[in-house]
C-alpha cells in the first residue's frame, strides 16, 4: 500500500494502492498479489492487461517510428481511418488524442456548421447527467455542476434536456431557431449507467432529420465493443452524422477519434482544427490491431454472451439485500443501483482482490475487460458479494449502535 506524500496534483481520490503488471482480466501489485480488474481503465482496456496482439503490434511500431506530425501523410492512419468508417459508415476521421478532444471536435463540427446555415451563435442541445469531458467546452457540455463549480464563466451555446425525454426535447425544437446539433451518450456512463428506452435513438434520428439538426453520438465509453455492438447505435440501426470514440480503441495507448459523415464530414477545412500527437503511427497501430482481434475472435457475440451470463449470477445474488433497487446491462457496461451510499465499497472489494468503480455514490458500475470468461465473471459476483455483505452487515451495525439509549 502507498501512503507517502506525492508531487503530482492531487485531482483524484486515489486508492492506495500501485500495479506492476497484468496479465487479461488480471493485475498484480508489488507484494505479488492478484486483483480481477471490473474497471479495466473506466472501460479502456477491453481486450485486457498486455494483450498478446497488442503489445507486438506496439513493439513493432515503436521500433520503426513513433511521430512525424500531421504535416505529412500517415499510413497507419489512413488504414485505420478506412477501418472505421468501413465498420461505422461515416465518411472520415479526425484523430486526437483522448475522448474529450473527440468531442471538442464534434463541438467545433457543429458551430462550423451552424455558421455555415447563417447562424451566428448556434446553440448544441446536451442532456441532463451528461458526462463529455473536462475542457472548457466538453465541461460546459456535461451536465455536473459539481464539475462545472470554479471554472466559471462557462463556455456559452448549450440547452440542457432531460435524458430519455423525446417531448421536452420537440419543445426546444419549436421554442428555438438556433439549435443545430444533439449531442448524447447512447448510455450515460458516468450517471450510472442509465439506459433509455428502446427507440429512444431513432426518435432523436427522426428529430434531427426533421429540423436539420446533426445527430452526434458521444460513444467514448460505449464504442468499440463495451455493449455487444462495435458501437452502441447499431442496436437501433441508426446512423449518427458524427460519433465520438476514444477509451478502448487504443486498449491503454492514448487516441480518439471524432468520425463523421455527410454535410458534418465537409465542415472543417484546412487548418479549422489540428492536434500535433492525434492519429500518430503507434496510436493508430494500436488501435487498428483492437479493431481486428475484435472482429477475428467474433469478441462481440461473446460480449453478449458472458454479459448476460453476469447480469444473471449479479440479480440472484444482489436480491440479498433490501437495499437493492435495480441492475442495468448492455454487453459488459452494467451498473447496480442500491438505495445508499456505495463510496467506501471499491476499498473493500480491493482487500479481497477486486476492483470496482461506484459513480453517482449508490451505482456500483461495472466494466470488465471483453475477454472475461465464465468462470471469471462467476469469481467477479462472488467477491463482489462477499464486498457488499461487508458493507451491509456494517451498516446494519452502525444502525443497530445508534438506536440503542
Amino acid at each position: 500500500m502507498i501512503n507517502s506524500p506525492s508531487p503530482v496534483m492531487e485531482t483524484y481520490n486515489r486508492l492506495p494502492i500501485s500495479f506492476t503488471h497484468g496479465e487479461g482480466v488480471w493485475l498484480w501489485n508489488r507484494d505479488g498479489e492478484r486483483f480481477l480488474d471490473a474497471v479495466s481503465g473506466i472501460a479502456v482496456c477491453g481486450l485486457g492487461h498486455a494483450h498478446p496482439a497488442v503489445t507486438r503490434a506496439i513493439c513493432d511500431q515503436a521500433s520503426r517510428l513513433l511521430h512525424t506530425s500531421n504535416l505529412y501523410r500517415i499510413d497507419a492512419q489512413q488504414t485505420l481511418a478506412e477501418e472505421l468508417c468501413r465498420l461505422s459508415g461515416m465518411e472520415n476521421v479526425f484523430f486526437a488524442n483522448s475522448g474529450a478532444e473527440a468531442n471538442e471536435a464534434a463541438i467545433k463540427i457543429a458551430r462550423r456548421y451552424g455558421n455555415l446555415l447563417g447562424i451566428k451563435s448556434p446553440a448544441i442541445v446536451v442532456m441532463e447527467n451528461s458526462f463529455h469531458g473536462r475542457t472548457l467546452a466538453t465541461l460546459a457540455a456535461t451536465g455536473s455542476r459539481k464539475a462545472q463549480a470554479g471554472f466559471e464563466p462557462l463556455v456559452q451555446g448549450f440547452v440542457r434536456s432531460p435524458y430519455g425525454d423525446v417531448e421536452a426535447l420537440l419543445k426546444a425544437a419549436e421554442s428555438r431557431s438556433d439549435i443545430v446539433a444533439v449531442l448524447v451518450e447512447p448510455i450515460q456512463g458516468e450517471a450510472g449507467v442509465i439506459i433509455p428506452k428502446p427507440g429512444y435513438l431513432s426518435a432523436l434520428r427522426e428529430i434531427c432529420d426533421r429540423f436539420g439538426w446533426l445527430l452526434m453520438l458521444d460513444e467514448v465509453q460505449t464504442g468499440i465493443g463495451r455493449t455487444g455492438h462495435m458501437f452502441a447505435f447499431e442496436a437501433e440501426a441508426v446512423t449518427p452524422d458524427v460519433v465520438t470514440l476514444a477509451k478502448a480503441l487504443g486498449n491503454g495507448v492514448p487516441i480518439g477519434a471524432c468520425l463523421a459523415r455527410g454535410q458534418a464530414a465537409h465542415a472543417l477545412g484546412l487548418g479549422s482544427h489540428g492536434s500535433t500527437f492525434g492519429g500518430n503511427p503507434l496510436a493508430c497501430t494500436a488501435a487498428a490491431t483492437v479493431l481486428s482481434t475484435i472482429v477475428d475472435q467474433n469478441l462481440l457475440e461473446h460480449v453478449v454472451s458472458v454479459g448476460t451470463h453476469l447480469a444473471t449470477e449479479l440479480k440472484k445474488v444482489c436480491a440479498d439485500f433490501a437495499g437493492f433497487h435495480e441492475l442495468r446491462s448492455r454487453g459488459l457496461m452494467l451498473g447496480l443501483e442500491f438505495a445508499h451510499d456505495c463510496s467506501e465499497l471499491p476499498r473493500i472489494a480491493l482487500k479481497h482482490g477486486l476492483l470496482i468503480n461506484v459513480t453517482s455514490t449508490r451505482v456500483i458500475r461495472l466494466l470488465p475487460p471483453l475477454i472475461l470468461t465464465e468462470e471469471e465473471a462467476d469469481l467477479l459476483v462472488q467477491k463482489l458479494h462477499k464486498s457488499i455483505r461487508i458493507l451491509h452487515d456494517t451498516r446494519v451495525k452502525s444502525s443497530e449502535a445508534s438506536q440503542k439509549p
